[in-house]
């Protein structure tokens, strides 16, 4: 009898939670805009027209601002993307939130032409450390013991790890820290709930939290970090993850020992084997 992995993500809260951001007055998007506009960015230096865009995303009024041109998919457990269709694969922002993150490169591998372009943003490890310590240190202040409430987030090595794993070729994995500014840690609260972006951990607890956890929260938050004026700082982390469909027309890696010139000559140092001494 074979079982599945257990869960991390409730998808079913994650899409309570993005169905009420969207249908908000004012959804507070402006990281999805930004993250999009990163990637317009970085496929302006790539030399090469893409014509068969595609975008998955948990968000598609920003990404199609920025692509009317691509099909916009959402982010499903199961990729609505045909095989080899597309020669340009975009994920936006919602990697952070896949149950299954190597799966869901895999489907945009497989949705690649070869030689096509993978592009990934997502969430990383620092994304909200300061809100992450403020609401630990007051739910051990107020209940003796602490709850997820934030979700954990990759680290940038690990993310690039997961390019290898999923087979694409040439993986590489950078990040940009985009930091925000609030009048205090109850809007930042407020604005994560219109981004779509609280807490959907299928481990939380169900209970109501304490009455002063969020009060609690705000006010270490803003002892540990408030700026002149009174204003604290919110760090967003985005991973870039690149890489490509793999081709034969594509650079490899040399073979061990192929190198036609040794590293110590290239550098005009003498080289010792292990246990030589120098002499004078």
């Amino acid at each position: 009898m074979t079982h599945s992995p257990p869960q991390l993500v409730d998808r079913a809260a994650l899409a309570r939670h993005r169905a009420r951001a969207a249908a908000m007055a004012e959804p507070a998007l402006f990281l999805h805009d930004y993250a999009a506009g990163e990637i317009k960015e970085r496929l302006a230096l790539v030399n090469r027209a893409f014509t068969a865009p595609a975008v998955v995303t948990g968000f598609p009024a920003p990404w199609s601002a920025r692509f009317p041109a691509a099909r916009v998919v959402p982010d499903d457990e199961i990729l609505t993307l045909e095989p080899a269709a597309h020669d340009l694969v975009i994920h936006g922002l919602a990697l952070h939130w896949a149950n299954d993150p190597v799966g869901q490169l895999i489907q945009c591998l497989r949705a690649l032409k070869p030689d096509g372009l993978f592009l990934g943003i997502l969430f990383g490890g620092r994304t909200l450390t300061e809100l992450r310590a403020a609401l630990l240190q007051a739910e051990i202040a107020l209940t003796g013991g602490a709850s997820p409430r934030v979700a954990p987030m990759g680290e940038i090595r690990d993310l690039g790890t997961l390019l290898q794993r999923a087979g694409f070729a040439l993986p590489v994995a950078d990040a940009i820290d985009v930091t925000v500014e609030y009048p205090d840690a109850l809007a930042l609260m407020r604005d994560l709930r219109a981004m779509g972006e609280t807490n959907a951990l299928a481990q939380r607890h169900r209970r109501t939290p304490p009455r002063a956890l969020f009060t609690t929260a705000a006010e270490l938050y803003a002892r540990a970090h408030a700026r002149p004026g009174g204003r604290i700082p919110a760090t967003f982390e985005m991973v870039v993850l690149t890489g490509w469909a793999p081709h034969p027309s594509q650079q490899k890696p040399l073979r061990p020992g192929s190198a036609a010139q040794r590293l110590a000559d290239a550098l005009g140092t003498v080289e010792r084997r292990p246990g030589d001494m120098p002499t004078d």
